[in-house]
């Protein structure tokens, strides 16, 4: 196990470590994402939006045989979000095409992914401009892992316990461990390009290295603040965000209006994108901000040498619409939306340790 996995392992929990695991993802089908656009497309233009289901595939190998069908380049296909690999996911893309003309899509297909509808657009379709994703999620085979093994109706009842607090409280909004590759390669290379052992041009590949080494200090941030217990309280010198906007505010004068809307969740306290520039947070939050940038300094200096901006990310994650229904005594579903650039894993790495299904 490499530094970085085990720094994701050592993460904080909210309510605590869970006392269950169950089987995340036995099929497919397990594991269902409707994304929603929030808006009309317009129905003309020169972008084709196609409404696709895809099964067991990710979005970039979509994006690249779409890419070879329509003869454009892979920059010309737009998405608002990239969806699992292992699952059956809809999602909106978008092909620019100069001069409107038919596409064989036949062959999509083969890859396992069925067109659901067509129709044109003036824009393209870009990353996070979604509204949200619907999840629909089954998890199987549930058993204790407490050192005083529960019996199989305490299972039941810590589980629902912590789905009541999740769906009261909402929990710490980490980026997922998908988002750092098999063994965290993706934080080790990004620190082989920080060093200048590894180059690469601009692109997707650098774009997501970038991404992970941002990913994985935000991570660190919220963890000691969960650690602290003040994740989603107001700490002194926080930045606060407007919920379901990208909008951040400074609120050096603390009180009871803004100590209500916190508790309504109508605003949350953030956590920095490292980039160059000042932080935007001071006195206590940071403290604790500057204190995880001295230990990961080979990573934050290597985003800002790379020219990323300071940027602000929501510390608490609301489950939407959270509701679970028991399909038989040992399969549980979990129905949730979250907005765009967040992880169902960080809902469910609250609930219980996610196991992987071992497939013959």
């Amino acid at each position: 196990m490499s530094e970085a996995q085990e720094a994701f392992g050592r993460l904080g929990f909210a309510l605590g470590a869970p006392q269950v695991a169950a089987v995340f993802k036995q099929s497919a089908q397990d594991f269902r994402v409707n994304e929603d656009l929030g808006f009309e497309l317009s129905g003309e233009g020169q972008h084709l939006c196609l409404y696709i289901r895809k099964t067991e595939v990710n979005t970039q190998h979509v994006v690249r045989h779409l890419a070879r069908l329509a003869n454009v380049r892979e920059r010309d296909i737009g998405y608002a979000g990239l969806k699992d690999h292992m699952g059956v996911c809809e999602q909106w893309l978008s092909i620019y095409q100069a001069k409107a003309q038919e596409v064989d899509l036949s062959s999509l297909a083969q890859i396992g992914v069925e067109v659901l509808s067509s129709v044109r657009n003036s824009r393209k379709i870009r990353r996070g401009s979604h509204r949200s994703n619907g999840f629909s999620i089954v998890l199987r085979d549930f058993v204790s892992t407490a050192k005083a093994p529960l019996a199989a109706e305490e299972v039941r009842e810590d589980i629902e316990a912590r789905l009541s607090q999740i769906r009261a409280l909402g929990v710490p909004n980490y980026f997922g461990e998908q988002r750092f590759g098999h063994a965290h390669s993706n934080i080790l290379m990004a620190q082989r390009l920080f060093s200048g052992e590894l180059r690469l041009k601009k692109g997707f590949k650098r774009g997501m290295l970038l991404s992970a080494a941002r990913s994985f200090v935000f991570n660190a941030v919220l963890s000691e603040r969960v650690k602290q217990n003040n994740w989603d309280q107001h700490l002194l010198g926080d930045v606060m965000n407007l919920a379901g906007t990208g909008s951040v505010f400074e609120a050096p004068e603390w009180g009871e209006t803004l100590a209500r809307r916190l508790d309504v969740k109508d605003i949350h306290p953030t956590g920095p994108l490292w980039g160059k520039g000042a932080l935007r947070s001071s006195a206590e939050a940071a403290a604790v901000e500057m204190a995880v940038a001295t230990a990961q300094a080979d990573l934050c200096k290597g985003l800002e040498a790379a020219g990323l901006e300071q940027e602000r990310r929501s510390l608490r994650l609301i489950a939407a619409d959270l509701n679970w229904n028991w399909l038989d005594d040992d399969s549980l579903e979990l129905s949730f939306a979250l907005p765009p650039g967040t992880y169902a894993t960080a809902v469910l790495r609250e609930l219980c340790v996610l196991k992987e299904a071992k497939n013959e």
